[in-house]
Protein backbone atom coordinates (compact mmCIF):
# COMPACT_ATOMS: atom_id res chain seq x y z
CA UNK A 1 0.00 0.00 0.00
CA UNK A 2 1.74 3.64 -1.14
CA UNK A 3 0.73 6.25 1.33
CA UNK A 4 0.96 9.89 0.45
CA UNK A 5 4.08 10.55 2.55
CA UNK A 6 5.71 7.51 0.24
CA UNK A 7 4.55 9.64 -3.23
CA UNK A 8 5.71 12.86 -2.24
CA UNK A 9 10.08 11.42 -1.59
CA UNK A 10 12.13 12.64 -4.18
CA UNK A 11 14.15 10.23 -6.49
CA UNK A 12 17.96 10.63 -5.68
CA UNK A 13 20.25 9.81 -8.53
CA UNK A 14 23.95 9.23 -7.88
CA UNK A 15 26.40 9.79 -11.03
CA UNK A 16 30.50 8.78 -10.40
CA UNK A 17 32.69 10.38 -12.46
CA UNK A 18 35.30 8.22 -13.44
CA UNK A 19 39.87 9.45 -13.70
CA UNK A 20 40.98 7.76 -16.95
CA UNK A 21 44.65 9.15 -16.07
CA UNK A 22 44.61 10.23 -19.24
CA UNK A 23 43.03 8.98 -22.69
CA UNK A 24 43.38 5.22 -21.88
CA UNK A 25 44.55 4.49 -18.52
CA UNK A 26 47.76 3.15 -17.11
CA UNK A 27 47.43 -0.03 -18.99
CA UNK A 28 49.47 1.18 -21.71
CA UNK A 29 52.58 1.72 -19.64
CA UNK A 30 52.12 -2.12 -18.89
CA UNK A 31 51.92 -3.15 -22.23
CA UNK A 32 54.81 -1.06 -22.64
CA UNK A 33 57.21 -2.82 -20.20
CA UNK A 34 56.28 -5.98 -21.80
CA UNK A 35 57.26 -4.92 -25.13
CA UNK A 36 60.49 -3.52 -24.03
CA UNK A 37 61.35 -6.33 -21.93
CA UNK A 38 60.73 -8.93 -25.02
CA UNK A 39 62.83 -6.53 -26.98
CA UNK A 40 65.61 -6.74 -24.53
CA UNK A 41 65.41 -10.48 -24.24
CA UNK A 42 65.10 -10.61 -28.14
CA UNK A 43 68.36 -8.38 -28.29
CA UNK A 44 70.07 -11.02 -25.57
CA UNK A 45 69.42 -14.26 -27.64
CA UNK A 46 70.61 -12.74 -30.68
CA UNK A 47 73.81 -11.62 -29.19
CA UNK A 48 74.49 -15.22 -27.15
CA UNK A 49 73.88 -16.64 -30.98
CA UNK A 50 76.75 -14.50 -32.21
CA UNK A 51 79.28 -14.74 -28.89
CA UNK A 52 81.72 -17.19 -28.14
CA UNK A 53 81.37 -20.12 -26.24
CA UNK A 54 83.34 -18.85 -23.50
CA UNK A 55 80.99 -16.02 -23.29
CA UNK A 56 78.18 -18.74 -23.15
CA UNK A 57 79.33 -20.91 -20.82
CA UNK A 58 79.74 -17.86 -18.51
CA UNK A 59 76.31 -16.60 -18.93
CA UNK A 60 75.41 -20.14 -18.21
CA UNK A 61 77.12 -20.32 -15.34
CA UNK A 62 76.04 -17.35 -13.75
CA UNK A 63 72.39 -18.37 -13.92
CA UNK A 64 73.06 -21.73 -12.29
CA UNK A 65 75.04 -20.38 -9.90
CA UNK A 66 74.45 -16.63 -9.10
CA UNK A 67 76.31 -15.79 -6.81
CA UNK A 68 79.22 -17.95 -7.52
CA UNK A 69 81.94 -17.15 -9.97
CA UNK A 70 80.75 -16.86 -13.58
CA UNK A 71 84.61 -18.09 -14.95
CA UNK A 72 84.02 -21.60 -16.06
CA UNK A 73 86.68 -24.35 -17.57
CA UNK A 74 83.36 -25.52 -19.21
CA UNK A 75 84.31 -28.96 -18.28
CA UNK A 76 85.44 -30.96 -15.05
CA UNK A 77 89.14 -32.38 -15.19
CA UNK A 78 87.54 -35.74 -16.24
CA UNK A 79 86.44 -34.36 -19.28
CA UNK A 80 83.06 -35.00 -18.95
CA UNK A 81 81.79 -31.94 -20.05
CA UNK A 82 79.45 -30.35 -16.84
CA UNK A 83 80.38 -26.67 -16.23
CA UNK A 84 82.47 -25.77 -13.05
CA UNK A 85 83.63 -22.95 -11.75
CA UNK A 86 87.53 -21.51 -11.20
CA UNK A 87 87.60 -22.18 -7.75
CA UNK A 88 86.13 -25.98 -8.27
CA UNK A 89 88.22 -26.47 -10.94
CA UNK A 90 91.22 -25.28 -8.92
CA UNK A 91 90.40 -27.16 -5.83
CA UNK A 92 90.27 -30.65 -8.24
CA UNK A 93 93.09 -30.13 -10.30
CA UNK A 94 95.28 -29.37 -6.81
CA UNK A 95 93.84 -32.86 -5.15
CA UNK A 96 94.53 -34.66 -8.07
CA UNK A 97 97.77 -33.71 -8.76
CA UNK A 98 98.61 -33.87 -4.68
CA UNK A 99 97.81 -37.19 -4.79
CA UNK A 100 99.62 -38.28 -8.02
CA UNK A 101 102.88 -36.80 -6.04
CA UNK A 102 102.12 -39.49 -3.27
CA UNK A 103 101.45 -42.31 -5.65
CA UNK A 104 104.63 -41.76 -7.00
CA UNK A 105 108.09 -43.10 -4.89
CA UNK A 106 110.05 -41.08 -6.86
CA UNK A 107 108.14 -37.84 -5.66
CA UNK A 108 106.78 -39.02 -2.21
CA UNK A 109 109.39 -38.39 -0.07
CA UNK A 110 109.86 -34.60 -1.80
CA UNK A 111 106.54 -33.65 -1.25
CA UNK A 112 107.30 -31.49 1.30
CA UNK A 113 109.12 -29.53 -1.09
CA UNK A 114 106.19 -29.20 -3.57
CA UNK A 115 103.69 -26.58 -2.18
CA UNK A 116 100.03 -26.36 -4.24
CA UNK A 117 97.85 -23.76 -3.28
CA UNK A 118 95.41 -21.94 -4.69
CA UNK A 119 95.29 -17.89 -4.62
CA UNK A 120 93.44 -14.99 -6.16
CA UNK A 121 95.59 -15.46 -9.54
CA UNK A 122 94.82 -18.67 -9.94
CA UNK A 123 96.74 -22.45 -8.67
CA UNK A 124 99.99 -21.76 -7.19
CA UNK A 125 102.55 -24.82 -7.69
CA UNK A 126 106.06 -24.65 -6.11
CA UNK A 127 109.01 -26.54 -6.26
CA UNK A 128 111.10 -25.68 -3.24
CA UNK A 129 114.98 -26.45 -3.64
CA UNK A 130 116.92 -28.38 -0.85
CA UNK A 131 120.16 -27.30 0.67
CA UNK A 132 121.80 -29.38 -2.07
CA UNK A 133 119.64 -29.20 -5.00
CA UNK A 134 116.29 -30.92 -5.34
CA UNK A 135 114.66 -29.97 -8.66
CA UNK A 136 117.62 -28.68 -10.50
CA UNK A 137 121.41 -29.81 -10.23
CA UNK A 138 123.05 -27.71 -7.54
CA UNK A 139 124.28 -24.34 -9.33
CA UNK A 140 122.95 -25.06 -12.51
CA UNK A 141 119.80 -24.66 -14.89
CA UNK A 142 120.15 -28.62 -15.82
CA UNK A 143 117.10 -30.56 -14.22
CA UNK A 144 117.59 -33.18 -11.93
CA UNK A 145 115.87 -36.92 -12.50
CA UNK A 146 113.19 -35.88 -9.85
CA UNK A 147 112.77 -32.30 -11.61
CA UNK A 148 111.90 -33.99 -15.20
CA UNK A 149 109.43 -36.78 -12.94
CA UNK A 150 107.67 -33.86 -11.53
CA UNK A 151 107.86 -31.96 -14.65
CA UNK A 152 106.17 -34.41 -16.92
CA UNK A 153 103.69 -35.45 -14.09
CA UNK A 154 102.40 -31.71 -14.33
CA UNK A 155 102.34 -31.40 -18.30
CA UNK A 156 100.00 -34.64 -18.46
CA UNK A 157 97.64 -32.62 -16.43
CA UNK A 158 98.20 -28.94 -17.17
CA UNK A 159 97.61 -29.64 -21.31
CA UNK A 160 94.23 -29.93 -20.99
CA UNK A 161 93.44 -26.84 -19.44
CA UNK A 162 92.38 -23.76 -21.17
CA UNK A 163 94.02 -21.51 -18.63
CA UNK A 164 97.49 -19.94 -19.09
CA UNK A 165 100.40 -20.78 -17.44
CA UNK A 166 103.36 -18.32 -15.92
CA UNK A 167 106.65 -19.74 -14.99
CA UNK A 168 108.56 -17.97 -12.13
CA UNK A 169 112.24 -18.55 -11.38
CA UNK A 170 113.73 -17.75 -7.99
CA UNK A 171 117.08 -17.92 -5.52
CA UNK A 172 117.94 -17.01 -2.72
CA UNK A 173 120.40 -13.93 -2.22
CA UNK A 174 123.64 -15.84 -2.13
CA UNK A 175 125.77 -14.62 -5.19
CA UNK A 176 126.01 -16.69 -8.13
CA UNK A 177 129.79 -15.90 -8.66
CA UNK A 178 131.42 -12.66 -8.73
CA UNK A 179 131.02 -12.90 -13.10
CA UNK A 180 129.24 -9.98 -13.73
CA UNK A 181 127.74 -11.76 -17.25
CA UNK A 182 126.59 -14.57 -15.29
CA UNK A 183 124.46 -13.79 -11.95
CA UNK A 184 121.19 -15.12 -10.22
CA UNK A 185 119.00 -13.09 -12.56
CA UNK A 186 120.52 -15.20 -15.74
CA UNK A 187 119.79 -18.35 -13.18
CA UNK A 188 116.62 -17.67 -12.10
CA UNK A 189 115.41 -17.56 -15.61
CA UNK A 190 117.14 -19.88 -17.05
CA UNK A 191 115.44 -22.26 -14.71
CA UNK A 192 112.31 -20.54 -15.38
CA UNK A 193 112.71 -21.55 -19.39
CA UNK A 194 114.41 -25.13 -18.64
CA UNK A 195 111.11 -25.63 -16.80
CA UNK A 196 108.95 -24.17 -20.06
CA UNK A 197 110.90 -26.32 -22.29
CA UNK A 198 110.30 -29.51 -20.36
CA UNK A 199 106.47 -28.76 -19.98
CA UNK A 200 106.47 -28.25 -24.00
CA UNK A 201 108.44 -31.47 -24.54
CA UNK A 202 105.69 -32.97 -22.72
CA UNK A 203 102.53 -31.88 -24.07
CA UNK A 204 101.50 -28.24 -22.76
CA UNK A 205 100.87 -26.27 -25.87
CA UNK A 206 103.23 -23.90 -26.87
CA UNK A 207 100.94 -20.81 -26.65
CA UNK A 208 99.63 -21.98 -23.08
CA UNK A 209 102.83 -20.49 -21.54
CA UNK A 210 101.82 -16.74 -21.43
CA UNK A 211 105.00 -15.00 -19.32
CA UNK A 212 108.40 -16.99 -17.98
CA UNK A 213 109.83 -14.62 -15.65
CA UNK A 214 113.19 -14.48 -13.67
CA UNK A 215 113.54 -12.61 -10.43
CA UNK A 216 116.40 -13.55 -9.01
CA UNK A 217 116.00 -12.73 -5.21
CA UNK A 218 113.85 -9.81 -5.54
CA UNK A 219 110.44 -11.93 -4.40
CA UNK A 220 112.10 -13.82 -1.30
CA UNK A 221 109.86 -16.64 0.03
CA UNK A 222 111.68 -16.79 3.75
CA UNK A 223 111.96 -13.19 3.96
CA UNK A 224 113.51 -13.53 7.53
CA UNK A 225 116.75 -15.53 6.26
CA UNK A 226 117.21 -14.40 2.28
CA UNK A 227 119.64 -16.98 2.54
CA UNK A 228 117.30 -19.52 3.57
CA UNK A 229 116.91 -22.66 0.73
CA UNK A 230 113.30 -22.08 0.73
CA UNK A 231 113.88 -18.96 -0.98
CA UNK A 232 115.38 -21.05 -3.88
CA UNK A 233 112.71 -22.20 -6.40
CA UNK A 234 110.58 -22.38 -9.62
CA UNK A 235 106.59 -21.54 -9.64
CA UNK A 236 104.36 -22.24 -11.99
CA UNK A 237 101.13 -20.39 -11.81
CA UNK A 238 97.91 -21.38 -13.43
CA UNK A 239 95.99 -18.53 -14.04
CA UNK A 240 92.50 -18.00 -14.04
CA UNK A 241 91.18 -17.14 -17.10
CA UNK A 242 90.05 -13.54 -17.44
CA UNK A 243 90.63 -13.11 -13.39
CA UNK A 244 93.67 -11.50 -11.47
CA UNK A 245 96.54 -13.41 -12.78
CA UNK A 246 95.62 -12.04 -16.38
CA UNK A 247 96.23 -8.66 -15.26
CA UNK A 248 99.81 -9.53 -13.76
CA UNK A 249 102.02 -8.17 -16.36
CA UNK A 250 102.95 -4.77 -17.09
CA UNK A 251 102.71 -3.15 -20.85
CA UNK A 252 106.75 -3.04 -22.02
CA UNK A 253 107.51 -5.27 -19.23
CA UNK A 254 110.43 -7.58 -20.35
CA UNK A 255 109.57 -10.89 -18.46
CA UNK A 256 112.66 -13.00 -19.29
CA UNK A 257 116.13 -12.56 -18.99
CA UNK A 258 118.65 -12.78 -22.11
CA UNK A 259 121.36 -15.08 -21.30
CA UNK A 260 125.12 -14.45 -22.46
CA UNK A 261 126.70 -17.45 -20.69
CA UNK A 262 124.84 -20.74 -21.12
CA UNK A 263 124.68 -22.56 -17.61
CA UNK A 264 127.21 -25.52 -17.61
CA UNK A 265 129.96 -22.95 -17.79
CA UNK A 266 129.76 -20.74 -15.47
CA UNK A 267 130.91 -21.35 -11.47
CA UNK A 268 129.02 -21.27 -8.78
CA UNK A 269 128.78 -21.83 -4.82
CA UNK A 270 127.43 -25.04 -3.91
CA UNK A 271 124.18 -23.47 -2.65
CA UNK A 272 122.37 -22.75 -5.59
Amino acid sequence: MTTAANKARPIIVVKKKVQHGGHHGGAWKVAYADFVTAMMALFIVLWLMGASDKIKKAVAGYFNDPKGTANLLGTTMAGDGVSVTQDEAMKRLKQKLEDQIQQKKELEKLSKQIEITITAEGLRIELLEGKNGTFYESGSARLSGSGQVLLSMLAGELDKLPNKLLIEGHTDAAPYSNDLAYSNWELSADRANAARRLLQQDGVRTDQVSQVRGYADQMLRVKSNPFDPGNRRISILVKNEGGVGAKIAEPGRVETQKVSVPATTAKAPANH
